[in-house]
This record gives structure tokens, sequence and C-alpha cells, in this order.
């Protein structure tokens, strides 16, 4: 297939394009490198010619970015509305739209009982407020995605839960455990209180359920996670004692820790694609690579 791929040179986007290419494909990227090159002013110039879209392009950046670069943050509503008319003017048959965790309501992410969010808790018809400026914009992501179907894109809506991998940029916390675990930091920092989770999927995975999605014409919305809860001051133990040590842990009440909660229901994936990289693997390529 002729691919376009808008990010190619981000944390999904690259994985995405090896695996593409070792696929046999022919790939467009289209990244922020060169003004010319900008996935913006490309989805307003371009006259198509794909057999497939996949939209990886987004201002994300962390915790940091998300809770203290709103309006930055908001770029992604033009950038991905830019994408779905530039599929629609295009007559583009197939594409992948990311959406994300931080689309789901906040009121189902509190300290207390873990409610596991499938993809019913997103009611694009009755939103309730997501997590911030981010999660807003790929709730209209989804919402423009049905109007693309409509007039005959078929669009695959895909929630990753919290992706990590070995080249993952440290501004995240999973690639900031293992910096800290690699310099044996003691004590060993953790943001917020410790007990906050999230559902780890590595980037392998991403990959894998992204391309089996469009192999198998799963349209979504589909969850990626493991469905697996993991607290920080877990993920601190796992990651410490994968490096061999034992520090002590010290909190950081003050810091930002977004929701209390963040786990996935994945049954709607694994009934196409089952992840192979588990957390404890993953952080034993991440400390060895």
């Amino acid at each position: 297939m002729h691919v376009l791929l808008t990010g190619h040179k981000g944390f999904i986007g690259r994985h995405l394009h090896q695996a593409l290419e070792a696929c046999g494909h022919d790939v467009l990227g289209v990244d922020y490198e060169r003004r010319h090159s900008d996935a913006l002013d490309f989805f307003r110039y371009d006259n198509g010619g794909y057999d497939l879209a996949i939209h990886c392009a987004a201002i994300v950046g962390g915790r940091a970015s998300i809770d203290g670069s709103p309006l930055g943050v908001a770029t992604n509503l033009a950038l991905d509305a830019w994408y779905f008319r530039w599929l629609i003017r295009t007559g583009t048959p197939r594409a992948v739209y990311f959406s994300s965790s931080a689309a789901y309501p906040v009121d189902l992410q509190q300290p207390g009982d873990i409610h596991r969010l499938a993809e019913d808790d997103i009611d694009l018809d009755l939103i309730s407020r997501p997590d911030n400026t981010y999660g807003i914009a790929k709730v209209v992501g989804e919402q423009l995605a049905k109007v693309a179907e409509a007039e005959g894109c078929r669009v695959h809506v895909l929630r990753p839960f919290s992706g990590y991998g070995e080249d993952q940029d440290d501004c995240y916390p999973f690639p900031a455990f293992i910096a800290r675990a690699k310099r044996r930091d003691d004590p060993f920092e953790v943001w917020g209180d410790g007990r906050s989770t999230r559902d780890w999927i590595h980037v392998d995975d991403v990959v894998g359920a992204t391309l089996a999605a469009v192999d198998q014409d799963v349209t979504g919305p589909v969850n990626l996670g493991w469905g697996r809860a993991t607290s920080f001051d877990q993920l601190a133990g796992y990651v410490t004692s994968a490096a061999g040590y034992t520090p002590r842990i010290k909190h950081l009440p003050a810091a930002l820790q977004g929701v209390h909660h963040r786990v996935c229901d994945p049954t709607r994936m694994l009934g196409y694609y089952q992840p192979a990289v588990t957390l404890e693997e993953g952080i034993r390529r991440a400390l060895d690579d």
C-alpha cells in the first residue's frame, strides 16, 4: 500500500514507520522538521493518492505539557480537523486516528475502586469532562472520525493507554523511572503519593494492535492496554528491583500527577490482538538498552 504517516519521527510514529516498511509498504512520512513538511500545511495543500493514512502527529509532551500548556496542546484541534478535511477532500479510502485514554471522563478515574474504562464510557453525543484540552481534542477527533466515515472513509479509531518503550522521551514517567534506576537514585522520586495507577502497554504492542486493526478491518473505538492496574509505587518497585537495588521512595505530593486511576477494559482489543510484551519484559528491555 501507499501509506501516509504523520508524526513519523515521534515515539509511536517511528515504530510504525519501521513496521510498515518491514511489511513492504511504500510510506511517506510527514513531521515537523521543516516548514514545508509540517503536517498541518500538508493537509491544507496535498492532493492525496494514498491507500491508507495514519495520523500520529500531535502535541503531547507528558503531564507537564498537558497540564501546563493547554493552549499549545489545543493546537491538536486544528491539526485533527485538517486531517479529516484532507481525508474527505482527497477521497482517501482508509485511515487510522489515534485517540487517547485522556478522552475518558475524569469523573471515572478518581480515588476508590478502580473503574476499568470501557469504550462505551465515552458518549460522543453527551460529552463528560475529559482530561484537559488534550482529552477534549481527542473527543472532538473521534466525532470528526464519524463524519469522515459518513463520507466514505474507513476510519480505525484507537485509544492507547500508557504507551512506553526504551526509546521514549524522558518527559514521560516510564523512561524517567528507568533513568533514575540506571543512576541508582536513592531516594527514588515518585510524583504524587505513589498510589495512582496506570495501564502500561509497550510500543511494540501499540504498533501490533494498530496494524492488526487495519488488517482485520476493526474500526473501533478500541482500547489498547492490558487492563492491569499498576501504581507508580509498584512501578518504582519493579524498576528498581530489576536494576538490583532497593532505594527509599521519596514522594513529591506537589508534583503534577493527573487522574488517579487510568486502567482499561481491553476486551475489544483481545478479540483481534493479544499483547505480547509484559511490563516486566518492557522494564528489562529498557534497562538493557
